[in-house]
């Protein structure tokens, strides 16, 4: 076996023993969430936002015949995910961090570090901040003659659907700063693109967000101002330097 096949079948050895520690993590905790605080109790509090804004004694409904028992055994799941996920980023710079320059691992494990607090922000501003008004502002416009009744696994996808993009939203200033460290597009280029983004940010928060006004609004400000966010911290991040093997010897 020649030495290239041999470290790639250490490469694929490492990657599958990383898999199996972040799988193996989400599964303990699964299980353990499953008894401790429980699958109903978790999903209690995925609606506590939705449930605020219903009128007193309104109940959701299951339409499926096992919808109540996989519908929170889903949230379990996304629960596992989240709570593990520093562990699961962590992993992947594991594994990729020796194939980095020292000036890039210098920059990486903070961008991975700061890629999970924002993504994990971005969901809480969204159970938190944003639900809450979305749901109040949809009961009002709603006629007075029908009694709200949400399937719960529409729930799930709904907010399955808005954590993704609130969560993927607030990386855009990671994703700012590695283009700017990359060498991909200069600052100013991305100061001239600011009317694009903009009108970006609204369409794209016209088709990830429900048919209402706030909730688009909602996400379509915050992509601008982590925009603007990414923008600032960019301007202290230089071009990433070729190492010496990329420059031709001159004769």
């Amino acid at each position: 076996m020649s030495g290239d096949q041999e470290s790639f079948i250490s490469h694929l050895v490492e990657l599958r023993s990383r898999l199996v520690r972040a799988v193996g993590l989400v599964l303990a905790l699964f299980v353990v969430f499953i008894f401790w605080p429980g699958s109903g109790a978790i999903y209690d509090f995925l609606a506590v936002p939705l449930m605020s804004a219903l009128p007193e004694g309104s109940k959701m409904i299951a339409t499926g015949v096992i919808t109540p028992f996989m519908v929170p055994m889903k949230v379990t799941a996304l629960a596992a995910f989240v709570v593990a996920l520093p562990f699961v980023l962590y992993q992947a710079w594991a594994f990729v961090a020796p194939g980095l320059y020292e000036n890039e691992k210098r920059l990486a494990l903070p961008l991975v570090v700061a890629s999970t607090v924002l993504f994990l922000l971005g969901m809480a501003f969204c159970y938190y901040f944003v639900f809450g008004r979305v749901f109040a502002f949809i009961h009002e416009f709603a006629p007075k003659s029908i009694t709200p009744a949400p399937d719960i696994d529409a729930y799930f996808s709904f907010v399955l659907t808005m954590f993704l993009a609130f969560g993927i939203t607030f990386e855009i200033p990671i994703v700012v700063i590695v283009l700017v460290r990359m060498g991909i597009v200069s600052v100013d280029k991305l100061k001239d693109a600011r009317p694009y983004v903009i009108v970006g940010a609204f369409i794209v928060a016209a088709v990830v967000t429900p048919p209402d006004v706030l909730s688009q609004f909602m996400l379509a400000v915050p992509m601008c101002i982590l925009y603007e966010a990414g923008l600032f911290f960019a301007r202290f991040v230089g071009v990433r330097a070729k190492p010496e093997s990329e420059y031709k010897t001159q004769p």
